[in-house]
């Protein structure tokens, strides 16, 4: 019988992303997959943005990244980009957590993907999806639940509206929605040779949560 952390062998997943959403991979490297996190030249700043800090990076980082590999590329230069294209040749899925067209900008979107491999899962993970009038808002966990009716402001001591204590729902929950759509995705390229994109809005998480 197979543990559980080795569940996922064999499956690659390159990953693009900033902060939290980078958990759509999380949970994918706890059973075994192969996630490898393409991070800028500066290195992702979520290392140093909270306390504690442990042995270098912060405790944020450890949690969202554990068990994945790192490499510095600069995907802004053709370099940077025919690296992380040869990695895509190999993987399963790549997973775009950051605001909707990131790799896109990049020259690194789905058709570009596709033509270096027709099976690839593309998965964008971010706050309001990529229509809408919030589409190119900067967002976080707080809002998704706001938006999605599941948090309200409570009045503070100065009568000014303020952020009760809450569990965080939106940014959770798409991770999780995003990572099962995902390994469906996988499923289905590796029977069918067709890739699929797929998009995840943490806000419409925190909706569904909210029903």
């Amino acid at each position: 019988m197979a543990s559980g952390a080795s569940l996922l062998s064999g499956l690659r997943v390159i990953e693009c992303s900033m902060l939290g959403p980078g958990a759509v991979s999380t949970s994918l490297a706890d059973l075994g997959a192969d996630v490898i996190k393409v991070e800028p030249p500066a290195g992702d700043y979520i290392r140093a943005m909270s306390w504690p800090i442990i042995e270098g990076d912060s405790l944020l980082h450890l949690h969202i990244s554990r068990g994945k590999r790192s490499i510095i590329l600069d995907l802004t230069l053709e370099q940077g980009r025919a690296v992380f294209l040869d990695l895509v040749r190999s993987a399963d899925a790549v997973v775009e957590a950051m605001r909707p067209g990131g790799l896109a900008r990049r020259g690194l979107g789905f058709d570009q993907l596709q033509a270096v491999n027709p099976q690839i899962v593309m998965l964008t993970i971010s706050g309001y999806g990529m229509t809408g009038p919030y589409q190119a808002l900067p967002s976080h966990g707080i809002a998704y639940d706001a938006w999605g009716g599941t948090v309200a402001p409570v009045p503070g001591p100065d009568g000014l509206p303020s952020i009760p204590d809450h569990t965080s729902i939106g940014i959770t929950a798409g991770p999780l929605f995003g990572a099962l759509g995902l390994l469906a995705a996988v499923i289905s390229a590796r029977s069918t040779g067709a890739g699929t994109y797929l998009e995840v809005a943490q806000s419409d998480a925190a909706a569904a949560f909210a029903i």
